[in-house]
């Protein structure tokens, strides 16, 4: 094949420069864009090393006008406090590299809102399909006109609070484990709000571990995901029988344990381990920097995008398969002090 500079090409490649390049007809990386399974390996081979080589870019309006498909698709985010750039940041990528355009688009009002502005959206034909994070109606697949696709993440509730995998609450099993290796035996947790399943699972997860290990859990206070709630935790405890390790549900309730147990005169790590989650961007920062759990929310956008992509080629998505959580280990933890247990 002959090298880009070769082929003497102005900076916007065409159909066919790619064609020229790979060595094929235009006709047949056309087909490559509609059905690249339907071409014989070695000649899909050369058109993807032309198309990469020369960063081509299907003319999207082009496009439009020969399918009636306008390369558009549509993210659905609530307006709500929580913050999707992460998990945009993942599915935007993911779109991106198939040649997509992605529009974000919000919507005010619940379920039943939501979902009759959503399907007025999609039969305007503004969009080959649309991803939703916010939960919608089921109806809305049955009102939608042929040709456009809805999918769903599932893995939010109506107010944006995590379920299903976002839920998984083994990684205080991991962090537990670890602190026991190097001594710890007392524990304290410092819950999020329970009306979280995220909440519900790690306190779940942090008592079972206890008990399936033998270690004492000198208590659990009830939280609300903010640094007041891990102070006035720590506050609650008596100096007699304290806990050598403290596991906060979030790393600004873990940033409440840090300054209460200075308040009180305890060193962090050397009186007491602290552990956070989210890998929020303060946790490297803080004085100790803070051991937390990082929630890998690019992934689920890559992953979620993946999926209409895939469906809109007719193709089975190759999905990322790694956990979304990962512990993280930084100062805020370490061993036993020697007057614990």
């Amino acid at each position: 094949m002959e090298t880009a500079a070769e082929s003497g090409l102005s900076k916007r490649p065409t159909i066919r420069d790619v064609a020229h390049l790979a060595g094929v007809s235009h006709q047949t990386v056309s087909r490559f864009l509609r059905e690249p399974g339907g071409l014989k390996a070695e000649t899909r081979s050369r058109v993807e090393a032309a198309i990469r080589e020369l960063h081509y870019r299907p003319n999207l309006v082009a496009r439009s006008m020969r399918t009636r498909k306008n390369g558009r698709l549509a993210v659905l985010v609530p307006t709500l406090a929580f913050d999707p750039s992460r998990l945009l940041s993942g599915a935007s990528a993911a779109a991106h590299d198939a040649g997509y355009v992605v529009d974000v688009l919000s919507f005010e009002g619940g379920a039943r809102s939501r979902t009759d502005r959503l399907v007025d959206i999609v039969n305007s034909g503004q969009f080959e399909a649309v991803l939703s994070f916010a939960p919608i109606l089921p109806a809305a697949q049955e009102q939608i006109l042929p040709g456009t696709t809805i999918v769903v993440s599932g893995d939010f509730d109506d107010e944006m609070r995590g379920i299903g995998e976002l839920a998984d609450g083994s990684a205080i099993g991991g962090i537990i484990e670890h602190l026991a290796a190097l001594g710890h035996r007392r524990f304290f947790h410092v819950a999020g709000d329970l009306q979280f399943a995220s909440a519900r699972a790690r306190k779940r997860t942090y008592l079972q571990t206890l008990k399936e290990m033998g270690l004492t859990s000198v208590g659990v206070y009830d939280g609300d995901w903010s640094g007041e709630s891990g102070m006035a935790a720590v506050a609650s405890l008596a100096e007699a029988g304290r806990p050598s390790a403290i596991i906060a549900a979030n790393d600004l309730v873990a940033s409440g344990v840090i300054k209460g147990a200075h308040q009180r005169g305890w060193r962090v790590p050397a009186d007491v381990s602290v552990t956070g989650w989210d890998d929020s961007q303060m946790g490297p920062f803080l004085i100790p920097s803070l051991s937390t759990v990082n929630n890998d929310l690019e992934q689920l956008g890559s992953n979620a995008m993946a999926k209409v992509i895939a469906f809109l080629a007719g193709e089975t998505p190759e999905l990322k398969t790694r956990s979304l959580n990962r512990i993280i280990w930084r100062d805020s933890v370490g061993e036993a002090p020697t007057i614990s247990g």
